[in-house]
């Protein structure tokens, strides 16, 4: 492949390693079908330990070369890991018009020479290696194709894995070992937040008529769905730490953690209106805000299925990648408004006699949670991300522990912020007030 074209491909591959992280580490299965692309990626970043093992398994292979051309030559075609640090100097490398596979900073595995030196009876190519103490770390594989317009085919299985104390495989990487306990210990963190949750609801009923509002419930079961999320995420890794796969936990995990990234957006929102607590309505430019954030929340939910199982080594899995990542912060960019909006009407009303110190009471609560929100998401957006791209690789368990502390807070403090107590300034609303200001964001609405 031309030099441009193998630089471009090797930095998407790069920046998607960057971006998506370590893969769940699970065996891998991928169908490659009369590709021309000059640098696929495989396998994400898997973190080996000392003694760590590489099996690939190969079958169904094609080259296929311009009608009238000569041979390809089958030593430009392999397989190589390279750790992120090599990013730099293969740039430099391809920009000059060099095969990445001749490049010293990658390990080259083998080649599609090498596959024909030592093709089994039944068709299958299978290549072992074990990673020397030395060589311990974090590797991705890759594909590199440097034959200009040729087209190859072949079905690949690859097992990359650690060791277990007792000599068993561990298929989990080195920096996410502590990963079923982690999300084990979340899992019962979250119940008891939400045990505690209900409990204040119960009370709330008990004591004041009324108290408990129906935007209550629905934080309820955001918890709830929370609480199963985090329980799959611990099966899961569990199961692919001794078997490879999943088996099944997966699409429960995929499934109540749509349900609880809706439930999340859609609580925020509902916060920021001021629903069921300031108001029993939601105005048509609200309305909008909902309309537009859960189909993106649906739509970033199935781009990260596809992410997950497809693999990066598909056509088009870079595209929804980028999908998954604008939907995201698009999400996250349209419920701030909301609380924009009802902290520009408290400002307003505060100056109406009559409701002045409860509406200050209300504004500085709605400030509060909109420098809460933002702080939220820059932490698990950002900061998270940044915590993963420069932790060590045995230490990239620690982003998740930082995503589901902080998210753990989030839960905490709202709720503390808008129980369902006598003295909370959010609720000191009788029937007039709430009539009289809900027909005001009406208008307001309408307005826009």
């Amino acid at each position: 492949a031309p030099p441009a074209a193998m630089t471009r491909y090797l930095l998407a591959a790069l920046l998607a390693v960057a971006l998506v992280g370590p893969s769940a580490a699970k065996i891998t299965q991928e169908e490659i079908k009369k590709d021309d692309r000059a640098i696929i990626l495989i396998v994400r970043p898997f973190g080996f330990e000392a003694d760590g093992s590489i099996n690939i398994a190969i079958k169904g292979r094609g080259v296929y070369a311009p009608e009238g051309s000569p041979p390809a030559d089958k030593s430009k075609l392999g397989f190589f890991i390279t750790t992120s640090e090599a990013e730099t100097q293969l740039e430099e490398y391809l920009s000059d018009g060099g095969c990445v596979l001749d490049n010293i900073s990658v390990d080259k595995l083998f080649t599609f020479q090498d596959m024909d030196n030592n093709l089994k009876d039944n068709g299958t190519y299978r290549y072992t290696n074990t990673i020397a103490p030395e060589k311990a770390g974090e590797y991705s594989l890759f594909f590199a194709n440097c034959e200009p317009n040729t087209l190859v085919s072949f079905d690949i299985t690859v097992e990359l894995s650690n060791k277990l104390p007792s000599g068993e495989k561990d298929y989990l990487s080195a920096g996410e070992k502590p990963l079923p306990m982690l999300y084990l210990v979340a899992f019962f963190a979250y119940v008891s937040a939400g045990v505690a949750w209900f409990v204040c609801l119960w009370r709330a009923n008990s004591t004041e008529e009324g108290g408990v509002r129906r935007i209550h419930h629905f934080m309820g079961v955001l918890i709830v769905f929370k609480c199963l999320t985090v329980l799959c995420q611990s099966g899961m890794y569990h199961l692919i730490r001794t078997r490879g796969d999943p088996e099944g936990w997966n699409i429960a995990y995929y499934f109540f953690s749509s349900m609880r990234g809706i439930f999340l957006f859609t609580v925020v929102v509902l916060i920021g209106t001021g629903w069921s607590f300031v108001k029993p309505f939601l105005n048509d430019r609200e309305k909008k805000v909902l309309m537009v954030v859960l189909p993106l929340q649906v739509f970033a939910n199935i781009a990260t299925i596809i992410l997950d199982e497809g693999g990066p080594a598909i056509k088009g899995w870079f595209t929804w990648r980028d999908i998954f990542h604008l939907l995201d912060i698009i999400c996250c960019c349209a419920i701030l408004f909301p609380i924009v909006w009802s902290i520009k009407h408290l400002r307003e009303a505060a100056g109406t006699d009559g409701k002045k110190l409860r509406n200050m009471n209300k504004l500085i609560l709605f400030r509060q949670f909109y420098v809460m929100v933002v702080a939220y998401i820059y932490f698990t957006r950002i900061v998270v991300y940044l915590l993963k791209s420069t932790a060590l690789y045995t230490m990239l368990w620690l982003s998740d522990a930082a995503s589901e502390l902080a998210t753990l807070c989030f839960y905490v403090v709202t709720g503390w912020m808008f129980r369902p107590v006598v003295d909370n300034p959010y609720l000191h609303l009788n029937e007039d007030e709430m009539d009289e200001e809900g027909v005001e964001m009406v208008d307001e609405g309408r307005s826009v």
